[in-house]
């Protein structure tokens, strides 16, 4: 893929794109993202995108900021990284610019309650979608221990309360042994 000015307006207009029309948070970017990057554009593979996903979400920070740095890096170094976060923070810097301006309106505004409200249902079921592919596509691959291990970290967050910050640590550190491990087994094959 030649890297031109039009790849990095390419880049920058879609990130901008995608954050300036999308409500809900990180996980319904991220869900555009892999439909944006992965599907229209063929930019990334479907597995790379579940890997910058899972880092995007360990990181502190806004997954949709840390998942544009990550996409925008992959794609082009750092001057992709920087023009995908600057895609990615600009759109809500100018809309809360505009409605800080007319703050009081948009508060007392019962049509903007409702629309809100509308948006929240939409924006349950772009999580529920992006929830579904990604079970879809960690168990598409017939792997035991990833499958596992999603099932322990949901039952360890809904049944026993157990922080997530400990779940993320934990299969960090299960998943780095596990491809340690594989990787030694073949070395030793070879």
């Amino acid at each position: 893929m030649k890297k031109d000015v039009k790849f990095y307006m390419k880049l920058f207009a879609s990130t901008f794109y995608l954050s300036a029309f999308t409500f809900g948070g990180g996980y319904v970017i991220i869900s555009l993202m892999r439909k944006k990057f992965v599907d229209q554009y063929k930019w990334i593979e479907e597995n790379e995108m579940l890997d910058l996903t899972a880092i995007a979400q360990s990181t502190p920070g806004p997954i949709a900021v840390n998942a544009s740095i990550l996409v925008g890096y992959r794609m082009a170094g750092v001057p992709g990284a920087l023009l995908t976060v600057i895609g990615t923070v600009l759109p809500p810097l100018i809309i809360l610019s505009v409605i800080s301006v007319a703050y009081t309106a948009f508060r007392d505004s019962i049509m903007v309650g409702y629309t809100l409200r509308g948006m929240q249902a939409g924006v349950a079921a772009v999580i529920i979608d992006v929830v579904i592919n990604m079970i879809w596509n960690v168990t598409k691959e017939k792997k035991v221990f990833p499958i596992m291990l999603m099932i322990a970290a949901f039952i360890a967050v809904f049944l026993f309360d157990i922080s997530v910050i400990i779940i993320i640590l934990v299969s960090g550190l299960l998943g780095a042994i596990t491809i340690y491990s594989s990787k030694n087994k073949k070395g030793e094959t070879t």
